[in-house]
């Protein structure tokens, strides 16, 4: 049935992304307090039971493609069981995996065999001390060690996240370039969004893409743009000429990628959201066992989508304030 999932403005819904738990042992500047987090109770999560149920019902609505994210997903014990229930669903062509990599050196193989296809793996600083300091807590050495498991697993393309943050690591882009030149691995250059964060941090943090092309032609790295990386979304993808990698650039801020959104989102305590930077959200759970009532929700979902998420408008205007006033001039004037 594909294609049934096509909201009021067209677009054509084939993603979900299941959020396992809410749990992280990682506590990175730019996504939580390092202290006093409330997580939720055990018992309101989704079962795997729950989780294969609402997946059955998607994949019958044209769902292909499913990641799996937290939190961290690998605190969620029996994770390979949930992945190899939901491989064996007709219609689910590939199950991705989005990990900070700590737990990822033991569980590699067994995600691998269970029907994961790719990893992707934030990594946002190439210095131990620096590491310590944006995630707050863990050690780079078992992220390297996780991303060397996943490599040995078979996993292609192995795709490393990186959230560029002014100030915090943006002396640390051209080391990154320099990864993806020497070995085989996807570095993605992720602009900083001000998910529960003042707006002000937000500003002092907020670093624009374009430098990472400005800093790549200043260190003599020749990009070829338009090269193609399994499942890559919104990314803008480079090839580095002679290079075994390769970059890609998500502009959450400056370019935000809603007109070609296909996903939707199941968090971890079972709400459906049609839009992930939405306010919007269905509860799966008296829906589970009762296909017709799930299949409602996710065309209830198609129905309520928006058109553009709520920070889109807010980001282009505060993305647009960080331009220098000669090329916002030059900008409205066309």
């Amino acid at each position: 049935m594909t294609g049934v999932l096509t909201d009021r403005f067209g677009r054509v819904h084939n993603y979900l992304r299941i959020s396992v738990t809410d749990r992280c042992n990682l506590r990175c500047l730019y996504c939580m307090p390092e202290e006093g987090v409330e997580f939720a109770d055990p018992s309101s999560l989704l079962t795997f039971d729950e989780i294969v149920d609402v997946v059955r019902t998607a994949a019958s609505l044209g769902i292909a493609r499913l990641r799996i994210t937290g939190g961290e997903p690998l605190v969620r014990k029996g994770l390979d069981e949930l992945v190899a229930r939901l491989a064996a669903i007709p219609g689910i062509e590939e199950i991705s995996l989005t990990t900070n990599g700590l737990l990822l050196k033991d569980q590699a193989e067994a995600l691998r065999r269970a029907g994961v296809t790719r990893v992707n793996i934030s990594l946002d600083t190439l210095d131990p001390a620096r590491f310590r300091m944006i995630a707050r807590r863990g050690d780079l050495r078992r992220v390297f060690e996780g991303i060397e498991a996943a490599a040995r697993a078979g996993f292609e393309p192995i795709k490393l996240n990186c959230v560029l943050l002014r100030g915090v690591n943006e002396d640390e882009i051209v080391s990154f370039l320099k990864l993806a030149r020497d070995e085989p691995l996807h570095v993605r250059f992720i602009e900083y969004m001000p998910i529960g964060h003042a707006d002000e941090q937000w500003k002092n943090y907020y670093l624009p893409l374009t430098r990472v092309l400005e800093l790549a032609r200043e260190a003599g790295f020749e990009l070829e743009s338009g090269g193609r990386t399994a499942g890559n979304g919104p990314s803008d993808n480079y090839r580095i000429k002679g290079g075994k990698g390769s970059i890609g650039l998500i502009h959450p801020v400056s370019d935000h990628f809603c007109k070609s959104c296909n996903r939707l989102r199941l968090t971890a305590d079972g709400h459906l959201k049609p839009c992930l930077y939405w306010v919007d959200e269905l509860y799966v759970r008296p829906a589970v066992g009762d296909p017709e009532a799930m299949r409602r929700l996710f065309l209830r979902a198609m129905a309520i989508k928006p058109e553009n998420h709520e920070m889109a408008a807010k980001l282009a205007d505060e993305a647009q304030s960080h331009v220098p006033t000669e090329r916002r001039m030059s900008q409205i004037g066309g």
